[in-house]
């Protein structure tokens, strides 16, 4: 098949450093990269911001995941991943990949974005 070529920009954008970059709608408010302003995610997606420090959300883009370990957070041990930017390739914040304590287990597949590494984008007022 023939490939077009450009991509719809709504859906993916060629970037200076020569990899894909995933776009959210522009009818949404979103979260940017501070550093390199990648959509990371839809404000939708937001599970919990009772933190000042982190926002937890149920899906993100343009994000990658390293290997996973365990740690011992404020609610117990988790196995997490850290996250970063795939376009700046910055440390963002961790998913858990794995809850030892039941009462935990609903943040298994979630993310935790650190708010220093977000910027608010597309229709905030």
């Amino acid at each position: 098949p023939e490939l077009s070529e450009e991509p719809p920009a709504e859906m993916v954008k060629m970037t200076k450093s020569k990899t894909f970059q995933a776009y959210l709608p522009n009818c949404h408010r979103t979260y940017s990269c501070i550093h390199c302003r990648a959509h990371l995610a839809n404000h939708d997606e937001l599970i919990s911001k009772a933190s000042v420090l982190f926002v937890f959300f149920s899906f993100r883009v343009n994000v990658g995941c390293g290997p996973a370990e365990e740690r011992v957070l404020l609610t117990g041990l988790h196995a997490v991943a850290d996250i970063y930017c795939e376009n700046c390739k910055t440390t963002l914040g961790w998913k858990y990949e794995h809850a030892f304590e039941s009462s935990q287990k609903y943040k298994e597949g979630k993310f935790i974005i650190e708010l220093a590494h977000m910027i608010k984008d597309n229709g905030w007022e």
